[in-house]
Order: C-alpha cells, then sequence, then structure tokens
C-alpha cells in the first residue's frame, strides 16, 4: 500500500505559528505525526514524502529520525530540504493500474501526463489553494488532511468526484 504525505515540517518551531497548528510545541507537534503515520502506516507499507520533511542538517539525523515512523520512505525535495544530496527526487511519478500519480513538491498548471489525466500530489501551500485547484490535483499537505498521510485508495476515492485535467487528450 502507498501513502502520501507532505510538509511535516519536522523540527521547525515557527511552522505551529505559520500555519497555526494546534500544538503547543515542536516535541508535540512531531510526537503527534509519527503517532498518526504509526496508527495507519504499517512496516511493509510505502511513504512519499512530498517535500519539507524537517529541519535536518544531515542525512545521518534523518536516518535515525525515520526509524521510528513506519514503512520505506520515498522523498521528494522540498523548499526546506537542505539535508538531501542530488539523489532525492524533485518529481516522482509511478503508475497504479491505469493511472499515473505524479508527487511534487509544488503544485502546477499542467505535470507529466497531465493530458493523459494524470493525478498531480503537492505540497508547499499548506491547504490555501483548494479553492483554486483544478482537475486531478490534490494537496497532500498535513495541514490539508489533519496531519495524517493519506493512502492511494482515498486519492482514487477523492478524484472520482473530480473533473478531468483540463489538458485532457480525448481518444
Amino acid at each position: 500500500m502507498f501513502f502520501f504525505i507532505s510538509d511535516e515540517h519536522y523540527f521547525h518551531k515557527n511552522i505551529i505559528k505559520y500555519c497555526n497548528r494546534p500544538f503547543n510545541n515542536i516535541a508535540e507537534m512531531n510526537e503527534t505525526l509519527i503517532y498518526n503515520n504509526n496508527k495507519i502506516v504499517t512496516k511493509n507499507d510505502i511513504v512519499v514524502h512530498g517535500g519539507d520533511f524537517g529541519w535536518f542538517k544531515t542525512i545521518k539525523e534523518v536516518e535515525i529520525f525515520i526509524k521510528r515512523i513506519n514503512g520505506t520512505h520515498i522523498f521528494v525535495r522540498g523548499s526546506h530540504d537542505k539535508w538531501m544530496n542530488n539523489n532525492y527526487h524533485e518529481i516522482w511519478q509511478k503508475r497504479f493500474g491505469d493511472k499515473f500519480i505524479v508527487v511534487c513538491h509544488y503544485a502546477m498548471l499542467v505535470w507529466p501526463r497531465s493530458h493523459y489525466n494524470s493525478i498531480l500530489l503537492f505540497g508547499h501551500s499548506h491547504g490555501s489553494l483548494n479553492d483554486k485547484i483544478q482537475g486531478q490535483c490534490y494537496d497532500i499537505g498535513v495541514d490539508n488532511n489533519n496531519f495524517y498521510p493519506i493512502s492511494q485508495e482515498q486519492i482514487f476515492e477523492i478524484m472520482k468526484n473530480r473533473e478531468d485535467n483540463f489538458n485532457i487528450i480525448r481518444r
């Protein structure tokens, strides 16, 4: 099973204030995010992180921290992921049956296979674009999803009620 999440901002003190998150401090936020992940994600699941994972200085710090979080983890680079080297994705994509899912930290007007009605999952906006997005797009940021990752099944269910991408090629 695949899960998607973005903008956890582990160890980022000011994100609590900037996004009006309901936490008293970093420790409470970090522990809630870890608990919420581990409540629904098993060790056998795959979690795609759509950027801004946390304020870490080194990959080693992330490797130590990520051991507490269930799943195998795939990281897409966000605007605050200074710890990443060049071995990480700017855009991640995968076919699920007859549908492609594309993950990028940023919302885009067009993206890989958007003209074939692929799904774009993005972060960065912390739920602020919900009234502006169109087509097969969804904000996977924690601020938009009650601080939980979202499953591939949930994504497909949401997309059933969304319009097609504006640039779809009709066959």
